[in-house]
């Protein structure tokens, strides 16, 4: 695994907004892009085969740990509502559509003597999906014969042509039109503008696989979707109030069940295919991490990771803890997004901290990675996060974001990988 320096494309700006990705130069990352391919990752195809298979280890892992909550009653544990619980263990064993989700991994490549390690799981509302599937692919078509390489370049990447498979196979199951929904904004403030042009993409870019699998579908704002209390349904912007019936959303289950419509979505849950099921609930929860520590100890692919002890513990920083005497860690909240209100603590070492809305806890404490820094333009250190695209419970293909620090956030960039 090694990160070379590149010459980007001259029209790359025209090619990737052709592609859809119009967010490439985002002002607030200035002068760093978020699209950044004036370098790439280089991988052996015995590195993505580790990958591949710590994947797909790490799938089998998290189903059994699902499992496990559900049969030992766990879920105060993951600060799941009780009015979710039954909706869950019914989703569970009725096993609806699931599409996607992505492994978040820290690994330095086969030279650094050590395996790849999970950091999280983002098993519900995944994002960057369509620079992972589309836009790197697109940038290796055009760069193959000009990397640095002799034999030709190949890349992880089966994502588009799987997901596609995919709505194919789930096709029988969904009442159609399947509609399509994320939160869109007039106006966005400027320091959540690209959470929601990177949603929107998603959101867009799904709705397209599902038409190319011969789906008829309906793109409608989040916000948009009514409530008719008559018909004890969810209902479109139409006159008509047609109801919905299979829906992909984009918004996680741990908010949407405690907002205003949240008791109406429960309650009507057996009424609607929802795409991504309710039991993501479980495998998108930080909670999950040293649940996985409890029933694979010292596990090669996982850090050890636990609950905090008390509420107390929740917002201080170094409060005794139960199950390890781990003295560095880094501190996440069961639910977050984008690297908000992480802590990462070392004895006498100045904390590195995220700010953002998730900071009332509870939270999980997790052991620091093992190093995956790699040197940048002019020798700044660069820190990647491999994730692991898993589409119908196989793992099919890599994106890579990239930061200037530790932590991943909305403003690291997102850049390409290859393999000889």
């Amino acid at each position: 695994m090694k990160r070379i320096q590149l010459t980007p494309r001259p029209d790359w700006q025209q090619k990737v907004e052709s592609a859809g990705l119009t967010f490439h130069s985002p002002a607030a990352m200035a002068p760093q892009p978020y699209w950044e391919e004036s370098a790439a990752y280089e991988f052996t195809a015995a590195e993505i085969d580790t990958l591949e298979a710590a994947g797909n280890e790490l799938q089998t892992m998290c189903l059994a740990a699902a499992q496990h909550v559900i049969d030992k009653q766990r879920y105060n544990e993951l600060a799941i509502p009780p009015a979710a619980i039954p909706l869950i263990e019914w989703a569970w064993n009725q096993e609806p559509p699931a599409l996607y989700g992505r492994f978040d991994i820290s690994w330095a490549g086969a030279q650094s003597g050590q395996p790849p390690k999970l950091l999280e799981y983002n098993a519900d509302t995944p994002t960057s999906l369509v620079e992972a599937a589309v836009i790197q692919w697109s940038w290796l078509e055009d760069m193959t014969g000009n990397l640095p390489v002799f034999a030709k370049p190949d890349q992880f990447n089966s994502i588009h042509d799987r997901i596609i498979a995919k709505w194919k196979d789930v096709k029988d199951y969904l009442t159609e039109p399947v509609y399509f929904a994320g939160l869109q904004a007039d106006a966005p403030d400027p320091a959540t503008a690209l959470d929601y042009a990177e949603d929107y993409l998603t959101v867009t870019y799904l709705q397209d696989t599902a038409n190319q699998a011969g789906l008829d579908t309906r793109a409608i704002a989040l916000q948009d979707i009514g409530w008719n209390q008559e018909r004890l349904a969810f209902v479109d912007t139409d006159p008509a109030e047609n109801q919905i019936s299979s829906l992909f959303k984009l918004y996680p289950w741990e908010s949407m069940v405690v907002e205003e419509f949240g008791p109406a979505a429960l309650s009507t849950y057996h009424q609607v295919t929802w795409i991504e099921p309710i039991w993501k609930m479980l495998l998108s929860n930080k909670g999950i991490l040293p649940i996985l520590w409890e029933l694979y100890p010292n596990h090669p692919l996982l850090l050890e990771a636990h609950f905090e002890a008390s509420a107390s513990a929740w917002t201080t920083v170094g409060a005794p803890r139960t199950g390890s005497d781990m003295t560095s860690y880094v501190r996440k909240p069961l639910h977050s997004r984008e690297g908000a209100n992480i802590q990462i603590v070392r004895p006498n070492a100045q904390l590195v901290e995220t700010s953002g809305p998730y900071g009332d806890g509870p939270f999980i404490r997790q052991a620091i990675a093992p190093d995956a820094i790699f040197p940048g333009r002019g020798g700044a250190p660069r820190y990647p996060v491999l994730g692991l695209w898993m589409i119908d419970q196989d793992c099919s293909g890599l994106g890579i974001r990239e930061s200037g620090g530790p932590i991943t956030d909305n403003l690291s960039s997102f850049i390409p990988h290859f393999f000889v």
